[in-house]
């Protein structure tokens, strides 16, 4: 029997969800048929010294890249510090630290440690500093691009707006007013900076 009313239309499913598991799955089987071509030329026992000597550099690579990143955060904390008890202003972040890109060295160290040819050899890629700043612009540039096109109400404001949580439980909220935004009056239909 039908009550006449249209079935619920299912939602759509994004592209992401539809092809990394279909990139997945190619990327086993050919990292799969790669290790095998390998062990056929070589030996096995060649094919495991490879997956062994990768998973131990990636872990030495991610290992110094953990300590760079606490060294980083070691000195910004003692820095705000020694600036809170001198009652000076911190200085601004140095570009140094994020020159580093600690972030795609540590996926470096982790494909490393994946077992895999291709992995490894993507591994060894992220090594290259080069390399690292390029991505590292690149990453930086889409997350902009992202954040200016992202319509209001979404995480662009979420960096505007701040909550104060006070002691007794109540929320404060407000809004964040930037001292570089143009002062002066602005018209009732006119957005806030």
């Amino acid at each position: 029997m039908t009550t006449g009313a249209p079935p619920p239309l299912a939602p759509k499913r994004s592209r992401a969800r539809t092809f990394v598991p279909l990139g997945v799955a190619a990327w086993l089987v050919l990292e799969i048929w790669l290790l095998t071509l390998v062990a056929d030329a070589a030996g096995g026992l060649t094919v495991f010294a490879l997956l062994v000597g990768g998973a131990v550099l990636g872990a030495a690579v991610m290992k110094r890249a953990g300590r760079r990143a606490f060294r980083n955060l070691t000195s910004t904390f003692q820095q705000a510090q020694a600036a809170a008890q001198t009652g000076a202003m911190p200085p601004a972040p140095d570009r140094a630290a994020a020159e580093d890109r600690n972030g795609f060295l540590m996926l470096g160290g982790l494909l490393l440690m994946i077992p895999g040819l291709i992995s490894d050899a993507a591994g060894l890629l992220l090594l290259i500093p080069q390399v690292r700043s390029a991505l590292g612009r690149t990453a930086e540039k889409a997350v902009e691009r992202r954040m200016s096109a992202a319509p209001s109400g979404s995480l662009q404001d979420a960096f505007r707006q701040v909550r104060i949580h006070r002691p007794d439980g109540k929320v404060v909220q407000g809004e964040v007013i930037r001292e570089d935004a143009p002062q002066g009056p602005r018209r009732a239909d006119e957005p806030r900076p």
